[in-house]
C-alpha cells in the first residue's frame, strides 16, 4: 500500500552538500576536533545563508534524504541478520542523543527519534516532519546529529570509517549513470 509519505513523493534535495556536512562532521571528530571551533562554525553559517531560502530548504531535504538512505541501508543489513532495525538502531541513536544535551535539547529527541522510525518503516523524512509543520532553529542541530549519528554507526558496524559516505556517493554516481 502506497503512502502520500512514501519517499517516491518527497524531494530529494541537494544530497550532495548534505553528504558533504556530514562526511566534513565525521572527518572532524575523527581527526579528534570535538571542540567547537569558531572560525569552522562561521564559516559553515556563512555556507548556509549563501544558499538563500530554497537553498536552505534543498539542504534540509538532502539531510533527510541521506537519514533516510542510512535507515534503508540499515534495515537491510539488519534484515539479512533477522533483526527489527528499529529495535536495534532507534534506542542507541537516542541514548547518543541524549548524551549531547548542549546540541540537543531533550524536546528535539522524539521528533528526531520519529524521523529514524519513518525512514526505517519506509517512509520520507521530509514528507512525515511536513505534517506538524515546519522545521524550527531548533531542530538544526539535531538533524544534522540525527544524520551525523547513523552514518557513524554504519561506519562502526562496517568498521570502516568512509563507508556511509561511500554508499551516498555511490548510489549518486548510480542514478547519474542512469540518467
Amino acid at each position: 500500500m502506497s503512502s502520500a509519505y512514501g519517499p517516491q513523493h518527497a524531494p530529494a534535495g541537494d544530497v550532495g552538500a548534505a553528504l558533504m556536512l556530514i562526511d566534513s562532521r565525521l572527518r572532524s571528530i575523527h581527526a579528534g576536533n570535538t571542540e567547537t571551533d569558531a572560525e569552522k562554525q562561521a564559516m559553515m553559517a556563512q555556507f548556509t545563508e549563501s544558499l538563500g531560502p530554497d537553498g536552505a530548504e534543498d539542504l534540509l531535504d538532502g539531510v533527510c534524504t541521506l537519514i533516510y538512505m542510512f535507515m534503508t541501508w540499515l534495515r537491510k543489513a539488519h534484515e539479512d541478520h533477522d533483526k527489527d532495525v528499529i529495535e536495534y538502531v532507534v534506542p542507541t541513536l537516542v541514548a547518543s542523543m541524549r548524551m549531547m544535551p548542549k546540541s540537543i535539547r531533550p524536546e528535539a529527541v522524539p521528533t528526531m527519534a520519529g524521523l529514524v522510525i519513518a525512514a526505517g518503516t519506509g517512509l520520507s523524512p521530509s514528507l512525515w516532519r511536513k505534517q506538524y509543520g515546519d522545521w524550527t532553529e531548533a531542530e538544526m542541530t539535531p538533524l544534522e546529529a540525527t544524520a551525523f549519528l547513523l552514518a557513524e554507526h554504519i561506519n562502526r558496524i562496517t568498521d570502516d570509517a568512509d563507508f556511509a559516505t561511500r554508499v551516498i556517493t555511490d548510489a549518486l554516481s548510480r542514478a547519474e549513470d542512469e540518467l
